[in-house]
């Protein structure tokens, strides 16, 4: 399968988890909603990762990539924190949409950090995402 058909199984799987943890954070404080989430998905890709991978593959990870990972770890555990708070507080159809920004700020930081090139798409489908994403969380005043 390419990296086409991966990213849109992620999509599909992340639009099943924000109904999920809509539902699923009503009546509890949405920073145990997500540790209990993240317990989950710590023992889910550990049985995944460890049946795949033999475990002296472990040993043999770079200290520049361990710093990656744990930064990118950190970076995920306070964007879940923050969308589960969101989630809480907002209707599903509106946070999700602003979620989806991080499209948006993966391009400029890819740009920045990575060299890649920003192309007249990039521009042009990264306006349309900011678009979108303010249209369908804008709710009209009454």
């Amino acid at each position: 399968m390419s990296w086409f058909y991966w990213a849109l199984l992620s999509a599909i799987f992340a639009g099943t988890t924000a109904i999920l943890a809509k539902i699923g954070v009503e009546g509890v404080n949405s920073h145990l909603a997500t540790a209990i989430r993240t317990a989950v998905i710590l023992v889910f890709s550990w049985t995944i990762a460890l049946s795949v991978v033999p475990w002296s593959e472990v040993g043999q990870i770079s200290r520049r990539t361990w710093l990656f990972l744990v930064l990118s770890g950190i970076a995920t555990g306070l964007s879940w924190l923050c969308y589960f708070r969101a989630l809480q507080l907002g209707e599903a159809s509106r946070v999700a949409p602003i979620d989806k920004l991080s499209v948006v700020f993966v391009i400029l930081l890819a740009a920045i950090f990575l060299r890649e090139r920003l192309t007249w798409q990039h521009v042009v489908g990264g306006s349309l995402v900011v678009g979108g994403a303010l249209l369908l969380a804008w709710k009209p005043s009454a």
